[in-house]
């Protein structure tokens, strides 16, 4: 089992949720079930359309590590950042001053594209153990253990972020921040995470997400 007290933090793992609570802004969501923090207006308009075009670049058909036989479960498009872009460099480092989480355990930013009636269908973000390819893509660094994701724009309609086992349903707005413990306090993975990214009814949606792992990300 993984040491609940300290992993892809850099520091243990209470003493990051107290971190968390003092940032400006930050809000906690009030239940036992998981550990989720949002941040309103975390980037500004600005920075969030630059984004946006970093992301549609690069976009192709999104994937599953392990397929479930749904063609339709994931059906965004996804687009990598570059690590050496100064516009990449700056998230990660305001991402890093926010959460206290250390870059060196996290995986490279990805952005995520969805249009009319694309939806990623309830997930959990970890990795199951279970899973065909567990080997290869938690071998080096570990599972992921946090998830800091953030809206970059405002859909006409649709494209929220529902936490079902928490009945929480997070709008999309240009800025906001998620991050959330894919774990429980015993270091466990933590079911309750399940999440559904919503079909967007009207016009686009667009999103970075950065994971951390157990271990340093090479």
């Amino acid at each position: 089992m993984t040491d609940a007290r300290n992993y892809g933090s850099g520091m243990p793992a209470d003493a990051m949720v107290a971190h968390l609570v003092t940032q400006a802004g930050i809000q906690r969501v009030p239940s036992p079930k998981l550990t989720l923090f949002i941040r309103r207006g975390f980037l500004d308009a600005a920075t969030c359309a630059a984004l946006c075009t970093a992301v549609d670049a690069t976009r192709r058909p999104s994937t599953l590590s392990d397929t479930n036989g749904d063609a339709s479960f994931r059906t965004s498009e996804t687009g990598d950042l570059d690590p050496l872009d100064p516009l990449t460099i700056d998230l990660n480092a305001r991402i890093a001053t926010l959460t206290g989480l250390d870059p060196v355990y996290g995986e490279p930013i990805q952005g995520q594209r969805y249009a009319v009636g694309q939806e990623f269908k309830a997930h959990t973000d970890y990795f199951e153990p279970d899973g065909v390819d567990y080997p290869r893509y938690c071998g080096i660094a570990g599972n992921r253990t946090w998830t800091v994701m953030i809206y970059l724009n405002e859909p006409e309609a649709g494209g929220a972020t529902r936490f079902k086992a928490i009945d929480k349903i997070v709008q999309p707005e240009t800025g906001k921040l998620l991050a959330w413990n894919n774990r429980r306090a015993d270091g466990t993975l933590n079911p309750a995470t399940l999440h559904h990214g919503m079909k967007v009814r009207a016009g686009t949606k667009y999103v970075i997400t950065k994971w951390f792992r157990e271990r340093p990300w090479r």
